[in-house]
């Protein structure tokens, strides 16, 4: 630009002192633009290279952050998911560990429940003869049941707890009901009372014969006349038709199992 300005003042100064210009000076000028020209041009483009160079480096920049961070977060996320995995192995370990043992239950619990079962039965059989019919039809489900494929295992072991549940309730509790007996042959209806499982009374429904489960002779023993109203007021308490009362009724005496 300096060497362009004497050019241009030394073609100036020759015009006012009337100097013709040579030609070499009219060409040095026009090259001096021209060079002027280009280097402005040559000095746009590599701006722009620059300014794009620039935009290039800020956006490998952001993106070699954004790398960076993601990184981060892969490498904590894979260490979660390391100490997760740790965590399932070990819960597999355990699961395996339980359903060898529960493999070991089902093995071990139908023996068990099967002696349950026959055990209840043995013990209805030689209890005293109340509620006979409920009492069978129980023991005859819980046998069906043992046999079904369709009934698991913690289902026949829940019934079967059930039932013995209900027999242990029975020896806590008095109860009056109605059915039928067979004395000497003949079949009638009459009022049982049970004490527990302690005693077994019956009286006939129009108080003419009051009687008792002997259970060392496991038959039923009539009862004199004496025990005929204890009867009756024990029925009638059972019932809940009159108050608690103390009562004079003959019982078995318990003798040790030989």
């Amino acid at each position: 630009m300096h060497f362009i300005s004497r050019q241009c003042r030394a073609v100036v100064t020759s015009v006012v002192l009337g100097l013709s210009p040579l030609p070499v000076f009219a060409d040095a000028l026009s090259q001096a633009i021209k060079i002027e020209s280009a280097t402005e041009s040559a000095a746009i483009k590599s701006q722009k290279k620059i300014d794009g160079l620039d935009d290039r480096t800020r956006k490998m920049l952001e993106q070699y952050r954004s790398a960076t961070r993601q990184t981060k977060t892969l490498l904590t996320y894979n260490a979660h998911l390391k100490k997760l995995l740790a965590s399932q192995e070990v819960e597999k370990a355990s699961l395996e560990q339980q359903l060898q043992q529960i493999e070991v239950t089902q093995r071990e619990i139908v023996p068990l429940i099967l002696n349950m079962q026959r055990s209840l039965e043995q013990f209805v059989q030689l209890d005293l003869p109340f509620l006979p019919v409920e009492r069978k039809q129980r023991i005859a489900k819980l046998q069906e049941m043992m046999t079904r494929a369709d009934v698991s295992n913690a289902e026949k072991f829940r019934r079967i707890i059930e039932a013995y549940q209900i027999e242990n309730d029975y020896g806590k509790t008095i109860e009056a009901y109605r059915a039928n007996i067979t004395l000497d042959g003949v079949t009638s209806s009459v009022d049982f009372l049970r004490i527990g499982r302690v005693a077994l009374y019956y009286q006939r429904l129009d108080g003419s014969e009051t009687g008792y489960w002997n259970a060392l002779e496991k038959r039923w023993e009539s009862l004199s006349d004496d025990y005929q109203y204890p009867i009756r007021q024990g029925l009638r308490i059972a019932r809940k038709e009159t108050a608690p009362d103390l009562l004079t009724l003959p019982i078995t005496a318990a003798v040790e199992a030989k």
